[in-house]
Parts: C-alpha cells; structure tokens; sequence
C-alpha cells in the first residue's frame, strides 16, 4: 500500500483580530523561508506609474500594443488589421513592470522588454518602474513566477466568480525577500547558467530521440520524410484531401508510405485485443486504497505511475478498469495536439491503479508484442495518422477508439 502526504486540515481558528479577507485561502500562507530582515513589501522596490496616451499627440501604431502571457512574457498583439484603438490607454516603457488584474494569479506579470521601449496598455493592466536601488528586473521577475509569489497571489483574488482581480493596492503590500543588489545579480547568473545547461540538455535528448526514430523507421525500411514543417501553401489531388482540414491532409500524404516498408501492414483491428476508454470515477478527497492516474501518467512518452490521486474505492471500476503488464496507454484529449495518442507502456500489473475517461487502454492481440506496439505509436508513421485524425472541441483535441481500431500498423 503506497504512502502518501497526510491532506491540509478541513478546518482551524484564527483570531479576529488576524482576519484581513473573508477567505479561507487567504490564511494558507506560504513561507518564503528568508531573514526577515530581507523581506519587504513590493511597494520597497517599485513605484506606480500612471502615464496616459494622449491619442492627439502620439501616433500609436499596431506594434505598441502588447499581449502578456501567462509565462511573464511580453510580446506585440496580433490585432488582424485593426488601427483603430478605443478606450483609454496608458505607457508603460521598456523595464517596467505590468500585470493583469485578472490574470496575475496565472503568472501573467512582466517586464517590458528592451526591444520594446514604449508600449500602450488598459487600465487592467497596472505599470511600474522598478526602483533601480531596491532591485534588479530580472530577479524581481524571477521572483514573481515562484510557486509562493503565485500562492501568495491567488489567497488575493476578489471579485466575481471567472473575473477576480488583485487590485494595484494588494499587490504592493505582497512581501518578497529583496536581499543586497549583488545577492539578486548572483541569483540571476545562477538562474542564467541553469537555463544554458536545461536548453544543452534538451538538445542532447532531441538529437538521440532523432537517432533512435531514424534507427527505428530504418529497421522497418523506412525513412524519415524530407518536409516535417507544414508549408503555408501545398497542393494535393482531391482524392487525397482528408477531412477538409489542411492540417490533416499535410500528415495524411506527407508520412512515409508503409507500403514501401519490409514488412505488411495491418489496421489496428488486426492486431489489437481491446480499445477502452477510462472511467469518469471522481476523485477522493480522503487517502483511499484505490487510486486514479492523472492525464500527465501518459503524455511524456513513459509510464509514470506517480501521477495520480486518490478515487472512491468500487470493485467494479477495479474490475473494468485495472491495469495490467504489456497495457498500452493513449491520452485521448489534451489542448496539445502533440500529446494527443501519446503512449505509454505499463510494465508491471498494478493492483490498486486505474486509469482516468483521458486515457484510453489498449490490450494488443499475440501478433503483435506490446512493447513494439508502444513504440511504434510514438514513431512519425503513426504519429502523423493520430495527429491527422485528431478533432477539436472547445480548444481541445482528441481522438476516438475508432480512429485507433482503424490506424496502419506495420
């Protein structure tokens, strides 16, 4: 039986005179864990700027305005041709600080960047100067995309449900540790120099994945197709379109042609036992014996058992939905096309784990070993089939047991 953190209390006191907001989330404070000498309000290190566009004056053009990710980045708008630009607008100047009221608790806060010296924005979206003796831009924006600058952010919220805002005032009464200037230039470099050796790694791992795909297709008698990046413009004959999708159609006539492979090809019906969707079993809030995979168990490739939460116990959701060694596991939907059909392969039976209505299982039939199954899922031939097949749904994508019964396996 696996263990696990024991979950927050549903209840506890506080004193009255510690009330500031009329919510329970807002006593969930996170610790920075720094001298307390070293912690001090935002309001320490940036100053409110209020610098309203005078439209009769300065000429705005489309690549002032900006959208803010929630990653923290700023980059100019695609507005579709409009030059017309209504409502009040304010400046905020490369190395500022903006946020947006709503969207702050996602992580949408950033900086100008450089490359951008002046920018226009809503009144949504609230501008500051950092003052350059309390802090330096780049740790000050490190700092708001930490998991306790976002907690500390959401125990802020107010407003409607799906509209909630964090207002100018809150925001600079948030405490953040501000140590020395040369302690923030170090944390920086430091941060700096894990990002080079993340980005070098990355690449070592594409340039082996390239390798082990060529070396996979090459044993199948396959090659990789020269144009992978879909064109803006491509002509097909009309007895290749597929779905009336571009998209579609680019994959369903750019994959290799398993036809020209050493071996037969099959349809997924030939070789496959069972296709099953997941359960929709809700999640326990208590530690229980039976325990439900997260979509994130299957996305990246390989099986990760980790990823998952606790599901009222039911022998029959046991009974329906058990795994066992040698399962093949499908993420059926994801806002990501990339992820959707991505496999992963269960190699041992896992006696109190099922699996979530995200995830389709699929058992394969004795011509075909479950390994080799997996992988060549995960290969560009079928990688183009699922991706061809996929459909979308209010943002999502996902593909059906059909569309899996039906795909070309060599």
């Amino acid at each position: 039986m696996t263990t696990a953190s024991a979950p927050p209390r549903r209840a506890f006191a506080v004193w009255w005179k510690d009330l500031e907001r009329w919510s329970v989330g807002a006593f969930r404070a996170p610790s920075w864990k720094w001298p307390r000498d070293q912690i001090k309000p935002l309001s320490f290190a940036l100053q409110r700027r209020s610098e309203p566009v005078d439209k009769k004056t300065f000429e705005l053009r489309p690549e002032h305005i900006v959208t803010l990710r929630f990653t923290g980045g700023i980059e100019p708008r695609d507005l579709h041709g409009k030059t017309n630009f209504k409502g009040s607008l304010f400046f905020a100047r490369a190395g500022d600080i903006v946020y947006s009221k709503i969207d702050v608790r996602n992580g949408a806060i950033g900086i100008v960047p450089e490359a951008m010296p002046v920018v226009a924005v809503t009144s949504e979206f609230p501008v500051y100067r950092i003052r350059p003796d309390a802090a330096l831009s780049e740790y000050v924006q490190l700092v708001f995309q930490t998991a306790n600058f976002r907690s500390i952010i959401n125990r802020m919220v107010s407003g409607a449900s799906g509209r909630k805002r964090v207002q100018p005032d809150d925001l600079e009464r948030v405490e953040i540790p501000l140590p020395p200037l040369a302690e923030q230039a170090a944390i920086v470099a430091r941060w700096r120099e894990a990002q080079t050796q993340i980005a070098a790694a990355r690449a070592r791992v594409e340039k082996i994945e390239a390798d082990i795909q060529r070396r996979f297709l090459a044993d199948l008698g396959l090659k990789l197709p020269q144009l992978q990046q879909q064109p803006k413009a491509f002509a097909v004959w009309w007895k290749d379109l597929f779905a009336f999708s571009p998209r579609a159609t680019f994959l369903s006539v750019g994959i290799c042609s398993l036809s020209l492979g050493k071996y037969p090809v099959v349809l997924g019906r030939d070789c496959l036992a069972e296709v099953r969707h997941g359960c929709s079993a809700s999640p326990s809030p208590k530690p229980t014996d039976l325990e439900i995979l997260k979509i994130s168990a299957v996305t990246r490739g390989e099986f990760a058992p980790t990823e998952k939460k606790f599901a009222f116990d039911n022998d029959r959701v046991r009974a329906e939905f058990d795994l066992r060694k040698g399962d093949v596991l499908m993420c059926r939907t994801n806002g990501t096309l990339a992820y959707v059909g991505m496999s992963a392969f269960v190699r041992e039976d896992m006696a109190n784990l099922v699996f979530p209505d995200k995830v389709i299982r699929v058992r394969a039939k004795e011509n075909v070993t479950p390994e080799f199954l997996w992988l060549v899922l995960q290969s560009h031939p079928l990688r183009a089939q699922i991706e061809a097949a996929a459909r979308t749904a209010v943002g999502n994508y996902a593909i059906g047991t059909d569309d899996i019964w039906n795909l070309q396996i060599p």
